[in-house]
């Protein structure tokens, strides 16, 4: 609503105004989830949110590129080489965090060689943290705090599988994907390599999506290059990376817009995101 006040003698209009960035994450207010928190970063840092950014959800598998980076800072302290032999025979830390050691989704048994085919693992993750654990002398978890959690001074905490255990605010999620668009936990050349294709052209299921050919990965990102359909916008550049969970949460970075979205929801994955969450990243783009 317009006031009016006085200054100077003279009458002015106040109106309160409302940024692009925060009219565009209204949409959210729609969606059929209880709990909806999302905020949006520009070059590392943040232009818009909207929802309780303090409330604590769960991430499920937006948890990966938190393990990556912590395996990635492991292999930068040198007590890991992303090509040392993990998980089955013949396949290696960058296998694992590639989704191509030939692991299924869940089980211990390989379902394919390492290297011929995308397979999405939470096994793999789960062998993962297990190596860097071991290389690092402590228990995962308290690595991944030490490690990642502590330095971004986010207040997740892992409350289970590596691949989908963490709990914790959209405040922590933004901390995370400021250090995606601007790192500080490790070198740019290493993030550069972790949003690179690693085994190119493999064929996969994105989970909940569809069949991708090829269905490209970093190292614990998913990458969208020509993608379609994607849980990502039209308006995303295939340079565009990240994860979504199945409590509804997402997180991507597009490098060529210098933008990140993150949501979490209390509402599991399902139509309804394949829908909504496109729709949103297409108006904060534009």
């Amino acid at each position: 609503m317009a006031t009016y006040g006085e200054s100077a003698g003279t009458t002015r209009l106040s109106i309160p105004l409302v940024s692009p960035a925060v009219d565009a994450l209204r949409q959210v207010e729609a969606w059929p989830a209880q709990t909806v928190a999302v905020g949006v970063l520009r070059g590392g840092d943040e232009i818009a949110a909207l929802g309780p950014r303090e409330r604590v959800l769960r991430w499920a598998s937006v948890t990966k590129p938190a393990t990556a980076l912590a395996a990635l800072v492991a292999a930068e302290e040198g007590i890991l080489d992303l090509d040392q032999p993990a998980g089955p025979s013949r396949s290696t830390v960058r296998h694992l965090l590639a989704h191509a050691s030939g692991l299924p989704f869940d089980g211990d048994a390989p379902i394919a060689e390492p290297g011929q085919r995308r397979i999405y693992s939470n096994t793999g993750f789960e062998v993962l943290a297990e190596t860097v654990g071991a290389a690092a002398e402590m228990p995962f978890a308290k690595y991944l705090t030490a490690a990642v959690l502590r330095p971004l001074e986010a207040s997740a905490e892992l409350r289970g599988s590596p691949a989908a255990g963490l709990y914790g605010s959209l405040d922590d999620l933004l901390r995370l994907a400021a250090e995606l668009q601007r790192p500080r936990l490790v070198a740019p050349e290493t993030l550069a390599e972790a949003t690179s294709v690693q085994f190119s052209g493999l064929v996969g299921v994105l989970p909940d999506v569809g069949r991708m050919d090829p269905n490209d990965w970093g190292l614990g990102v998913e990458l969208r290059d020509s993608k379609e359909p994607h849980w990502t916008g039209s308006r995303n550049s295939p340079r565009t990376f990240g994860h979504f969970g199945g409590s509804g949460s997402f997180l991507w970075v597009d490098p060529e817009a210098d933008v990140a979205l993150a949501c979490l929801t209390d509402l599991d994955f399902g139509p309804w995101a394949l829908e909504a969450w496109p729709r949103l990243s297409d108006a904060v783009l534009s």
